[in-house]
């Protein structure tokens, strides 16, 4: 099953989707944008990550493709709580003309969509650190999640901390905002 919005489709990852993940896993400038800690990543680890997806119940992750384009990117939810309905979405626009042309407000909505419309979500979070201004105005600003809090000194990037913002999305907020913006026809 692929998850479709208007402009992207959100399908399983593939072996002949590595060699960009790793290309993009080894960019010190998406790096910066990113929670957690990387480290540099052969194509050994590549396939073994790839190997360690599974059809779990609690982790997916997505290839996010567009038409003309190929592959642009990844998306997940993961840690998925089935008992309160909730789980963490994040996503990577690692093709950098994908940027700043609607595919990531466009794959929001569609993994929003997904998660409360076919699982039954009934909320979302994400973390994003501070100086991601991109993030912040695509999640925030035009996808209408709300920050609900702040981790001080989360991140250590570039010699010193940074905040985390801890951001959100309710399936009532997500049902609202669909409807009054229209996205979906």
């Amino acid at each position: 099953m692929n998850i479709e919005g208007k402009r992207v489709l959100l399908r399983a990852i593939e072996p002949s989707d590595l060699p960009s993940l790793q290309t993009w896993a080894n960019d010190p400038a998406i790096q910066r944008m990113l929670g957690g800690w990387h480290f540099p990543t052969s194509h050994g680890d590549q396939l073994q990550w790839l190997s360690g997806l599974s059809c779990n119940a609690r982790d997916q992750r997505f290839a996010i493709e567009a038409a003309g384009m190929g592959l642009i990117g990844t998306a997940n939810l993961v840690s998925i709580d089935w008992k309160n309905r909730n789980a963490f979405h994040g996503m990577l626009l690692g093709d950098a003309q994908a940027r700043g042309k609607g595919f990531g407000v466009d794959t929001i909505m569609a993994v929003m969509r997904y998660a409360f419309d076919e699982l039954g979500m009934a909320r979302l979070d994400t973390d994003i650190i501070e100086y991601n201004e991109p993030s912040i105005g695509v999640y925030v600003g035009k996808c209408g999640w709300l920050v609900e809090g702040r981790k001080v000194d989360a991140y250590f990037r570039g010699g010193r901390y940074w905040d985390k913002l801890v951001v959100g999305i309710t399936r009532d907020r997500y049902h609202e905002i669909a409807r009054t913006s229209g996205y979906w026809g």
